[in-house]
């Protein structure tokens, strides 16, 4: 793992938007479904993922779900169950309810607050299967009181038995029952614009490969989205009091996900750097994920040595990176410092792992330095807002003229109107300047 000062370091990372061979693809994909529907859905399937399905195989069953507990661990169910319960606490606290304010003279504005009707959630497969994210985008959507969730997850990410018996069990204990065998660009498209066999949705979420994320882009506007995700981020903030092995350990573990993902020190300390970058060595001769992790350090992976904590804070703020470690002496004296970071995690046993599977907090956090503007999914994510307007007569007949002014300003002699029409009705005229 190279080791390098800041000023030899480049901080910003170029945006990952796929190649024109792949954007068009994937535009071909997403017209196909809409004009064909299952047709296409299921020709891309055999194609893409190797599976020739009819489209009343598209659909898990509900026996197919049972089963699923019959090939995973009584142990996982535990630990997927009591990981459901902290996800649950932590989200149940950022619900939000509706409001009004009944003023004196009558009027009453508010603020009415709906969960959305339905949410399409995509669960990777490839290089890996992540029961996790089932429950990092499910449990928050129920929280928000979507009525409607619906699964897609590719047809083999379990080989040849099909789709993961940890991701089918994750989404029982969450509570979906509509999963569809489909993944890929293929699925985005189906979820955004419906077809003979999946409803459309109002949302998709969900992290996905490259072709997932051009989907989600391509897709965008006739459905939201939660976020078109990169590949995963960390950057350890650490001082000579870090244990080089814990340090390298949280980076090799973001660098296993991906070739592309990003692990990265920043420190102070040129002796904590150098042991930090000889056991990361060590650790990766051990790793089973080693040609994937040995890939991402040596393309996207850096050891920053800094001159000063301050100048390791300006750093990771560029960086914005979408996990943030800070193993120092005194983690929680440098937290009103760090103004961008996805998921903040303080002290030495405060591994990034936990945050990804157990404490509670959302797993799916902005990368590519997108922390600078958006936020962790939560969920604020799965409602829409309207706002509640009643103007009394009184106080139309006090803000009229001031109404009718600012239209006028504008050019908008209707808007004015509709205000004026009003005003003459009631005797009180509607020509000139408001009065306060």
């Amino acid at each position: 793992m190279k080791v390098v000062s800041s000023k030899d370091f480049k901080l910003e990372r170029e945006v990952e938007y796929g190649t024109p061979e792949q954007n068009q693809a994937v535009k071909e994909i997403v017209f196909a479904i809409k004009k064909e529907g299952d047709t296409a859905l299921l020709r891309y399937t055999e194609q893409f993922d190797g599976v020739a399905l009819t489209p009343n195989q598209l659909r898990v069953t509900p026996e197919e779900l049972q089963a699923a507990y019959g090939r995973v661990e009584e142990s996982f169910v535990f630990a997927i169950q009591a990981a459901a319960a902290n996800i649950r606490a932590f989200h149940a606290r950022q619900k939000r309810n509706s409001w009004m304010d009944l003023q004196p003279d009558g009027t009453i504005l508010g603020q009415i607050i709906r969960p959305l009707k339905r949410v399409g959630v995509y669960v990777p497969g490839g290089k890996a299967a992540y029961p996790s994210s089932v429950l990092m985008n499910v449990i928050p959507a129920q929280i928000a009181g979507v009525p409607e969730i619906v699964m897609v997850t590719p047809p083999s990410t379990g080989g040849k038995e099909g789709i993961d018996p940890y991701i089918l069990v994750a989404a029982a204990e969450a509570g979906v029952n509509e999963i569809y065998r489909v993944g890929g660009a293929q699925a985005v498209a189906a979820l955004a614009f419906g077809t003979e066999s999946i409803a459309p949705v109002d949302k998709i979420c969900g992290p996905g490969n490259i072709y997932v994320a051009l989907a989600k882009r391509e897709v965008y506007g006739a459905v939201d989205i939660d976020s078109i995700a990169g590949p995963s981020e960390i950057v350890v903030l650490a001082d000579e009091t870090a244990e080089p092995a814990y340090v390298a350990a949280d980076l090799l573990s973001q660098a296993e996900h991906d070739e592309m993902a990003s692990a990265i020190l920043v420190t102070p300390s040129q002796s904590l750097a150098d042991s930090v970058a000889a056991e990361v060595e060590r650790q990766l001769q051990e790793l089973p994920r080693q040609a994937i992790a040995r890939s991402s350090v040596e393309n996207y992976g850096a050891i920053i040595v800094v001159e000063s904590m301050e100048e390791g804070i300006s750093v990771v703020n560029r960086l914005a990176p979408e996990h943030l470690e800070i193993v120092v002496e005194d983690p929680m004296g440098l937290v009103g410092s760090i103004e961008n970071a996805g998921a903040i995690f303080l002290g030495a046993y405060s591994s990034e792992p936990v945050g990804d599977y157990f404490a509670g907090p959302n797993h799916i956090i902005p990368t590519n330095g997108t922390a600078r503007f958006s936020s962790p999914v939560d969920v604020d994510d799965f409602i829409k807002k309207s706002s509640l307007i009643y103007y009394s007569k009184e106080a139309l007949l006090r803000d009229g003229k001031t109404i009718i002014e600012l239209a006028r300003r504008e050019g908008l002699e209707g808007h004015a109107r509709a205000i004026e029409i009003r005003l003459k009705n009631e005797g009180k005229g509607g020509d000139g300047y408001g009065e306060q």
